[in-house]
């Protein structure tokens, strides 16, 4: 009955094997280490997936936007960061957002900053994870009081970012692991960035 109620109101697989230990009964649901034997076929295909998609970055991040690995392409728009964001784990929405980060080099901050809140935030409703809440409450820090009046300047979200003087300009794209029976793969996500005009292509495809 456990196990029903928690797949119809989807509940994440990590918390389901919290709610069985509290009813008695022992955890169903596997959480392995990123290098553990039993799921290395599975990353070892997701980082295929992150070099396919060069020229253009591209990450792997768990369900705590900490980079579990990004291709090389990722290392252009990270130059310039403070040390201290980029040591492990990287959290990627606190690079993006930091003053020291990557905050002063986003054209469209607001924009992309209040998306940014808005999917940490959800996720922080939905799970009620310590972490998420946090991060959400910092992130909103550094935002200040959102402005709800922002705009949308095209058809999708783009993040718009200088790299070497050039503003480049990309939507992302993330796909997750639909049918993961581990706590660890059911969180990861592949965030993709693609270029939001030919410009950006043409600079990027120089690279």
């Amino acid at each position: 009955m456990l196990i029903h109620l928690a797949e119809n109101m989807d509940v994440p697989l990590r918390e389901r094997n919290r709610l069985l230990l509290a009813a008695g009964y022992a955890p169903r649901y596997q959480d392995q280490r990123w290098d553990d034997a039993s799921i290395a076929v599975v990353m070892d295909g997701l980082r295929r997936l992150l070099d396919a998609h060069l020229p253009y970055p591209a990450l792997l991040l768990d369900d705590h936007w900490d980079v579990v690995d990004a291709n090389a392409a990722v290392d252009q728009l990270l130059a310039g960061c403070a040390p201290a964001l980029l040591e492990s784990p990287i959290n990627v929405v606190r690079v993006c957002l930091h003053p020291d980060g990557l905050a002063r080099r986003i054209g469209n901050l607001p924009e992309w900053g209040n998306h940014l809140l808005r999917q940490v935030s959800h996720r922080a409703e939905r799970t009620h994870d310590p972490r998420h809440c946090e991060l959400a409450s910092e992130i909103a820090g550094y935002l200040g009081k959102p402005d709800a009046a922002v705009p949308p300047t095209g058809p999708v979200i783009t993040l718009e970012i200088d790299v070497d003087g050039n503003l480049l300009r990309f939507f992302s794209a993330s796909a997750t692991l639909s049918t993961a029976t581990d706590t660890a793969l059911e969180g990861l996500h592949l965030e993709t960035f693609l270029p939001a005009d030919d410009e950006t292509r043409r600079l990027f495809d120089q690279r």
